[in-house]
């Protein structure tokens, strides 16, 4: 698997271009997660929670996780002003029983002004395309239960639930998940 290489989209392409991510992005991809969260879970997760998001915090985060070896991979998109507006992070799936094929799909955000414009969807089908090239047979996610935008987004893209349900605390509240699976094939794009 050569997770370094990097397929940047080609410039005449309509969308906006996908690359891997850098160290000089940590603060885009910070922001971009945290505007996320604030945007989509409202309602879903305490204000209070949400309210309490740093970006600077997030971005020293985003530093430690993209220089680890042997990580995850992270792509972003960018305008073709090379402007960050979006976000996408996967590897191998972390579920407890996991087949070592298995990857997961653990973050894809959109700067919440660029909803709408076709980024999330580009982000999304250059992961199943990496994901498929680097051998993993089919992706997980994990989508918050109430977050009915999102898992429209994913059963657009083939992604099913399969009926595997979790919850993680936020701010002192039990917020529920649910699992999303889509299968993988050479040519997934």
């Amino acid at each position: 698997m050569d997770r370094v290489t990097t397929r940047p989209t080609p410039a005449y392409a309509p969308g906006p271009r996908i690359r891997a991510m850098t160290l000089g992005d940590c603060a885009a991809v910070a922001d971009i997660r945290v505007r996320g969260w604030q945007a989509a879970y409202a309602g879903m997760i305490p204000q209070g929670y949400l309210d309490a998001m740093d970006a600077a915090e997030d971005t020293e985060r985003r530093r430690a996780y993209l220089t680890t070896d042997g990580g995850p991979l992270n792509l972003v998109a960018e305008t073709s002003d090379a402007t960050v507006t979006g976000w996408a992070c996967y590897g191998p799936c972390r579920d407890k029983g996991a087949h070592p094929r298995s990857g997961e799909l653990y973050a894809l955000y959109v700067h919440p002004a660029r909803i709408g414009t076709g980024t999330g969807h580009s982000l999304l089908a250059e992961v199943i395309s990496r994901a498929s090239v680097d051998g993993f047979g089919e992706l997980a996610l994990w989508v918050l239960r109430e977050n009915v935008r999102a898992r429209r987004f994913y059963e657009r893209a083939g992604f099913r639930p399969d009926g595997a349900e979790e919850a993680f605390e936020a701010g002192g509240t039990m917020v529920p998940e649910v699992r999303y699976v889509r299968a993988l094939s050479p040519s997934a794009t």
